[in-house]
């Protein structure tokens, strides 16, 4: 990347932007990278963090993690807090599928035991659990249950029979967010949202069976207290967000914005930046709905879990219970949360922007779980279908430079129209069979947008965050069976 040569490199794995760098930046801009990702950030990434670093009332410095690529807006792995009064909020700092997010469950089970019953339990999953575009889910609710679930998220779910016990202290904020408002979230959103509790939608949504894969990385003594012991064990990972729910409330919101900027006098580089004073009753009202549409995703997440639960219980003939399928956690990346931080000599309450970003808080935080809060919040990374996933730890260092938020994902390289060229679906689905992964997808499209040759080399993104001190590897994990939506 050209323009690389005007940054200040601040380690072999960090990179910072000055203000001097483009007219209107108000904060630096950072990106964590080994040089090699920097130089295969398309653009877009430098052009969009430095216009996030221009918005008002922003503070620190706008980030652009290890993942990055160019999104709406904000770059997709980028991270940005403001002032509660002088700052705004922005659809574009959190993304159309409000809480997408990941979602780990541990089992007591040993590949050797589920490997001759992959194809069984695949199959009955991608029954249990309806994947693809539109489809609808099979728990139905009522007008007030959603409301209930908009507000209460997994703790509705533990109140009606669709959680256990101790859920929803293994899911971010405890399985809800705070300050919901339903009567700001449109008619339209409704209907789209009702119907699809349950379901794992399209894109680069997965439900993926996976198998903790030492030869990557397996810190023991880390791991045994997320309750992964064996170099064998198998997980589950659950990769989705709000679904139509969230993009609807997404697209309400920026038409509101768009004339709420005019009332405000707020000019922005990019339109996609659309925002509002998050002291405004626009901004409020977007917040009310948005944290609806986070609130309604842990739900989505919540119902996969039960019903993933009731499929292992039916292929292994033992109670989820007596298999271990406990949570191990649940983490968004794609919210904006009022959040207390340290910076600038003092603490504060501050709106962090996540935007393809995950929160990775450090060891003593009160908002981790008391079984895990001596050595910090887990932290869920996915990658592609093809080349696995990572448990990760928050650390303090991240409490200090990035409001306690790292990356997410391996993040594309590769537009879905330009992977659909380079691969078909069904060729893709054999290969990997031949490679021991089992996947059943909703579409070969689909599937071939997903291949992992679209995607950076999830290794060099978790070891550049490693490297960089803001979240700390514990374990890799290798598919081993897989649902596409």
């Amino acid at each position: 990347m050209a323009q690389a040569s005007s940054f200040k490199q601040i380690s072999d794995v960090s990179w910072e932007i000055p203000t001097s760098y483009k007219a209107g930046m108000n904060v630096p801009a950072k990106i964590y990278a080994t040089r090699k990702l920097l130089e295969g950030m398309d653009s877009g990434v430098i052009e969009q963090v430095t216009n996030v670093a221009c918005l008002p009332g922003i503070v620190r410095q706008a980030y652009a993690m290890a993942d990055a690529h160019w999104g709406y807006g904000f770059p997709i792995g980028g991270v940005a807090a403001f002032d509660l009064e002088k700052g705004v909020i922005s659809p574009g700092g959190i993304g159309f599928d409000i809480n997408c997010g990941m979602r780990l469950i541990r089992t007591n089970l040993r590949y050797p035991e589920v490997k001759p019953k992959i194809k069984e339990l695949v199959d009955l999953i991608f029954r249990l659990v309806p994947a693809g575009v539109g489809v609808k889910g099979f728990l139905k609710v009522s007008e007030p249950q959603f409301d209930e679930i908009m507000k209460y998220g997994v703790k509705w779910c533990a109140e009606n029979g669709q959680a256990w016990e101790d859920d929803p202290s293994h899911v971010e904020e405890g399985g809800y967010i705070k300050g919901a408002d339903p009567t700001k979230v449109s008619r339209q959103a409704r209907s789209r949202g009702i119907d699809q509790l349950g379901t794992l939608g399209s894109g680069n949504h997965y439900l993926e069976i996976q198998v903790v894969d030492p030869s990557r990385h397996f810190d023991s003594s880390l791991a045994k207290h997320f309750g992964i012991v064996d170099e064998d064990q198998v997980t589950v990972m659950v990769h989705c967000g709000s679904r139509g729910f969230g993009h609807q409330i997404g697209s309400d919101y920026l038409r509101v914005f768009d004339g709420a900027m005019k009332k405000y006098g707020l000019e922005v580089r990019d339109r996609e930046l659309a925002c509002a004073p998050f002291s405004s009753k626009e901004g409020k009202d977007y917040y009310g709905a948005m944290v609806c549409a986070a609130n309604m995703a842990f739900t989505n997440r919540q119902i996969i879990v039960q019903r993933v639960r009731e499929a292992f219980s039916k292929v292994f003939h033992k109670d989820a219970e007596s298999l271990d399928m406990h949570l191990i956690y649940d983490v968004c990346h794609n919210v904006a949360k009022v959040e207390n931080h340290s910076y600038g000599g003092a603490r504060s309450d501050v709106l962090v922007h996540r935007k393809g970003a995950t929160r990775s808080f450090g060891p003593g935080h009160a908002d981790i779980p008391a079984p895990y809060r001596a050595v910090g919040q887990p932290v869920i990374i996915g990658g592609s279908m093809e080349t696995g996933s990572y448990l990760l730890v928050g650390t303090s260092k991240a409490m200090e430079e990035t409001f306690g938020s790292t990356a997410h994902g391996s993040g594309r390289t590769m537009s879905r129209t330009a992977a659909k060229r380079e691969v078909r679906g069904a060729e893709l689905q054999k290969k990997m069979l031949d490679r021991g992964i089992y996947v059943k997808a909703a579409t070969m499209d689909g599937l071939a947008e997903e291949a992992g040759m679209a995607y950076k080399d999830i290794s060099e993104v978790v070891e550049t965050m490693d490297r960089a001190g803001i979240s700390k590897k514990v374990v890799a994990l290798r598919p081993v069976g897989n649902i596409k939506g």
